[in-house]
């Protein structure tokens, strides 16, 4: 998969793409990143990229034409599957979504400033919207750094056990069971029994239950289509 990342600040991003999970799967030629520096096509000496709002107001909103001069140039280059761009309008990013765009095979994404972008943009180059949650951050790379992560770990062979996305929290609409690890008793505090006991078809259960306990405590909502 390739995801390319359109930001003022790239800088911001080269860290949490970096490390971890993400770096193994560009170790492993699974997951390519690349940032692009919007400065390279804002106008004049400048290299403006934002400017006034039309019909007044505070803040600033990012210009269309070095936006869409850039989205172009790579366009040349690339077929997106998705163009996306990150606002609080945007469908709830989710674990659902996260599988779809893993099947992916190049998303380019757009990270906001100011008070956005250009409407015009997304009217008409934007193919997809995503908010990560109901809260508003200084510009759209933490976001789109939040996607890549959840959206990389999940293409196949970057985890070493390739089953382990597929039993984390929310694949399955519930929230996943308790873990526990060494020593079995810490401080008076024991690991059920049952995790110990070896039979699969028990313990297999016991995480089910737990599961759809935990998830029915915390969040209810993701079983609202529940019979």
């Amino acid at each position: 998969m390739i995801i390319d990342i359109i930001t003022v600040l790239p800088e911001l991003m080269v860290s949490p793409l970096s490390h971890s999970i993400l770096q193994r799967a560009k170790d492993k030629q699974l997951l390519e990143i690349n940032l692009i520096d919007l400065r390279e096509f804002g106008i004049g000496r400048h290299r403006q990229v934002d400017d006034y709002a039309f019909g007044g107001g505070a803040g600033m909103v990012m210009m269309a034409e070095p936006l869409v001069n850039c989205i172009e140039s790579l366009q040349k280059k690339a077929n997106y599957d998705e163009i996306i761009y990150f606002s609080p309008d945007g469908r709830k990013f989710d674990q659902k979504c996260a599988n779809r765009l893993s099947l992916q095979g190049r998303l380019l994404l757009i990270c906001g400033h100011y008070k956005g972008i250009d409407q015009r943009v997304r009217d008409h180059w934007v193919t997809m919207e995503i908010s990560i949650g109901d809260y508003v951050l200084s510009g759209g790379e933490l976001a789109a750094a939040v996607l890549v992560d959840a959206v990389g770990r999940l293409i196949p062979g970057v985890l070493n056990d390739s089953c382990s996305a597929l039993t984390d929290s929310f694949q399955d609409d519930m929230l996943a069971p308790p873990v526990y690890t060494r020593p079995e008793d810490f401080r008076g505090h024991k690991v059920p029994d049952v995790l110990l006991s070896g039979h699969e078809a028990k313990i297999e259960e016991w995480r089910y239950e737990q599961s759809m306990r935990i998830t029915r405590n915390k969040r209810p909502d993701l079983l609202r289509d529940e019979d």
